[in-house]
């Protein structure tokens, strides 16, 4: 049973590295970022404009002399510095991601693979067997690493940067609209990025994935990938990573996890979130063991009290963002805004690490697509945490509350979080999630509403890609 705080009066505030570095598999990691939007509830968003390139000091190779590059690139070097204290990034070998994909399937029965999808073969730093990806120098290039065997590298010449960013964008608007239908994009981009890979990812019997996207591509809603018939994550779980050596290899069961839930549902200035309170009141209270942080007790000090009193391996945070081109970007907590910077510095990959970091998003309106300082992967693992599950776009405050709490319902029962939020996500997909004289049903039990939530659910298709695709797993899938 949680301990929960609720007021409702508004606030006043509204490994050692390889010495041998032949047969290195890895790129330099490229923040993922959000497009700036007004007033968001914490989400990411597709990018208008793109991170910079690396400059051509930064794109020098690695060789055995210069095997440290990859934690001098900017966003790996402030991940290490000695202000975070985070650990070194290791430098992955072909050998040693084998071994690490054979102790994940060992551990949780779900057999991974790694997803490049590149189109600018200059930003990575490797040869892999011979094959220099350097030498595509136009086109996409899709390479793919399995458990077993040697990494697989297809070229599609014809799919050039400026295409294929135009397709990206179609995409986003086609699943992010809920009056859509079709998703012709949806369909082209399948063909281009998982339809040449498809037979190797059957015959290896894959069923989690990890991809990184060059930057034509971040962002986009992944689980919404059609292939006329069905959509990705019908087929795979997968997350999004910045890298594979910034990705957290440690595999460890959350069943037994305590939450600390947060959130407001009040403000001054920003529209209210009526949700927030059943969804982490409902966290807490039915689903899991943990604590709430509702409204005025939602404070930065009371965060850092609790988790200096008790381990929370999973922390949820619902509330307002604002990632505004003329603001730094920010948190709305119930005394002040938390700039993201601060966020990062809280030291969350102090043990006991916090395996899972989740920002709920919710409707709001739309703003300027203009780049955020730090993409939300950036931000994610400088915040120290392993996973983190966020959203790409605004969906419905009553949208998310359903998504959430199918999410919790299934991490209990998941091997990996990536699992759990596929299966949340199939739940609204395939209709199983309805609202019934004041109850939200599915097929793992119910949930209490208020009359207002409840109304505004019975009207709301919860099937579209609108509301279940917009929601990612960022860094490790498990």
């Amino acid at each position: 049973m949680a301990n929960s705080s609720f007021e409702s009066e508004p606030p006043s505030l509204r490994q050692p590295r390889p010495s041998n570095t032949a047969n290195i598999l890895e790129i330099r990691p490229f923040p993922v970022a959000p497009l700036n939007n007004p007033e968001i509830r914490l989400s990411v968003q597709p990018e208008a404009s793109l991170p910079r390139r690396p400059t051509t000091e930064e794109r020098i190779p690695i060789t055995e002399t210069n095997s440290e590059l990859i934690t001098n690139y900017p966003v790996v070097q402030s991940l290490s510095s000695s202000q975070t204290q985070l650990p070194t990034p290791q430098i992955l070998t072909e050998a040693s991601i084998r071994e690490i994909f054979s102790q994940i399937e060992a551990q949780t029965k779900q057999k991974p693979a790694a997803i490049y999808v590149i189109t600018h073969p200059n930003q990575l730093t490797d040869q892999i067997e011979g094959v220099e990806l350097q030498n595509f120098t136009s086109g996409l290039t899709l390479m793919l690493v399995l458990p077993d065997g040697k990494p697989i590298v297809k070229s599609i010449p014809d799919v050039e940067a400026k295409k294929l960013r135009r397709i990206a964008k179609e995409f986003y608007m086609e699943v992010s609209d809920p009056r859509t239908t079709g998703w012709p994009a949806a369909r082209q981009l399948y063909k281009w990025l998982i339809a040449p890979l498809e037979a190797d990812l059957k015959k290896a019997g894959i069923n989690t994935l990890l991809f990184y996207l060059d930057e034509e591509l971040r962002s986009i809603p992944l689980a919404a990938l059609y292939d006329g018939q069905n959509f990705l994550i019908e087929n795979y779980n997968f997350s999004l990573i910045p890298s594979l050596s910034l990705t957290n290899a440690n595999y460890e069961r959350l069943e037994n996890a305590e939450v600390l839930a947060m959130g407001m549902s009040e403000f001054v200035d920003k529209p209210t979130l009526p949700g927030v309170p059943t969804e982490v009141l409902t966290i807490t209270e039915k689903l899991w063991s943990g604590e709430v942080l509702l409204n005025q007790s939602f404070t930065l000090e009371n965060l850092k009290k609790k988790r200096s009193q008790q381990t929370f391996k999973i922390i949820h945070i619902a509330t307002h963002a604002n990632f505004s081109p003329e603001n730094p970007p920010y948190i709305q907590f119930w005394d002040r805004k938390l700039p993201l910077k601060e966020l990062r510095n809280l030291q969350w990959y102090k043990q006991p690490q916090v395996e899972l970091l989740v920002l709920s998003a919710c409707e709001t309106g739309l703003g300027n697509t203009l780049e955020t300082e730090m993409g939300f992967a950036g931000l994610a693992h400088q915040a120290g945490v392993k996973s983190a599950l966020a959203s790409l776009w605004q969906v419905s405050d009553v949208g998310t509350l359903s998504l959430m709490i199918e999410f919790y319902r299934n991490l209990k029962s998941s091997s990996i979080k990536a699992e759990a939020l596929r299966n949340a996500q199939l739940t609204l997909l395939r209709g199983k999630v309805e609202v019934d004289t004041g109850l939200l049903n599915s097929t793992r039990g119910d949930t209490s509403l208020s009359n207002t939530l409840a109304l505004r659910l019975q009207t709301e298709d919860l099937s579209h890609p609108y509301y279940w695709a917009s929601f990612t797993m960022i860094g490790s899938p498990w």
